[in-house]
């Protein structure tokens, strides 16, 4: 697992983590089908051990030297969040919304809804990261900025969707899955330094090609897996942080695509959850990345919710490695 785990971890977690109940349901009913399940394949030809898996994972991502040079980087793009009318539904329950409507009312709602329904709604969004484990995360919803804060020890949120506007602590759990989430240069590099072991957990075929499933165990006892891509030698799917969905613990599983280049690292520029037992996935699709320019420290400091700057009025981001011809 490189830096792209790390960032797809952070994604994988947004609707469990603070969206609130009824959007995390729509962010769980996104449009576009799941990827198919793992399942066994006939092992590739090498006989490649796990540390050699590892080590050609990093030379594929840009090397160690790309890595370890790593400070700051700066993403853009959307999200998905359902179709729109489940999207709506969705905030008018996290909200409490309970009013009558008349039968006239409801039958325009439902014409409108139907048409919301062919359209699959993306949340723009932008995420900040910086060494060592500093966060800052802005999603606009509903014509609102929602932010997510983490200085590296405390959190923070603002929820204005859900009329918060207050800026609220992460919780315990809240602060417990943050401070699990590798830093930028992901658990693979100098992964030996940070007391993380690997094992060889057997080959499963990963949408439709051979990859080695690899098993880390971290310092601590907690357990990941990633699958290389036999022939790329890429991170192209990642175990996601368990979700509590329908009453129960759900497996969850993100599948990276698209890699492209940028300074000499490769990074995937789609990110899919799937969660097991979810009929339907949820996509989160990069249009930009900029790495190693400079942020200041108050951008993961507590927010202040008066502060935060409408969409409209912020400039777009320069996009850079454009998808190949």
């Amino acid at each position: 697992m490189s830096h792209s785990s790390s960032t797809r971890a952070r994604f994988a977690a947004l609707a469990a983590t603070w969206l609130g109940l009824g959007v995390a349901s729509a962010l769980l009913a996104a449009a576009a089908p799941p990827a198919p399940p793992a399942t066994p394949s006939k092992a590739p030809q090498g006989g490649l051990s796990a540390t050699q898996v590892a080590d050609r994972n990093v030379a594929a991502r840009g090397g160690l030297s790309a890595w370890r040079a790593l400070q700051t980087q700066t993403i853009a793009g959307n999200m998905d969040a359902g179709a729109g009318d489940s999207l709506a539904r969705s905030i008018r329950v996290a909200r409490g919304a309970t009013s009558a409507v008349t039968k006239k009312e409801r039958a325009a709602a439902a014409e409108a809804n139907a048409k919301a329904a062919a359209q699959q709604v993306e949340l723009p969004f932008r995420l900040e990261l910086k060494q060592p484990n500093k966060s800052r995360l802005e999603i606009d919803v509903a014509g609102k900025t929602a932010l997510q804060v983490y200085d590296g020890k405390n959190g923070w949120k603002v929820r204005p969707f859900l009329n918060r506007d207050d800026v609220e602590p992460f919780t315990e759990q809240e602060l417990k899955s943050q401070s699990s989430v590798d830093d930028m240069r992901g658990p693979l590099i100098d992964y030996a330094a940070k007391g993380t072991t690997l094992e060889l957990d057997g080959t499963e075929a990963v949408e439709g090609h051979n990859a080695y499933k690899l098993k880390l165990t971290a310092k601590n006892g907690d357990v990941k897996h990633v699958w290389i891509d036999a022939q790329s030698f890429l991170d192209v799917k990642v175990d996601g942080s368990p979700r509590v969905f329908d009453g129960r613990p759900r497996k969850v599983w993100v599948y990276q695509r698209d890699f492209r280049n940028v300074k000499g690292m490769m990074m995937p520029f789609i990110y899919e959850t799937a969660v097991d037992g979810v009929p339907q996935s949820h996509k989160v699709s990069i249009e930009s990345v900029t790495v190693n320019q400079p942020i200041d420290d108050a951008r993961f400091a507590k927010p202040q919710a008066s502060a935060l700057t409408p969409p409209a009025a912020r400039p777009a981001p320069p996009v850079v490695a454009p998808a190949p011809h």
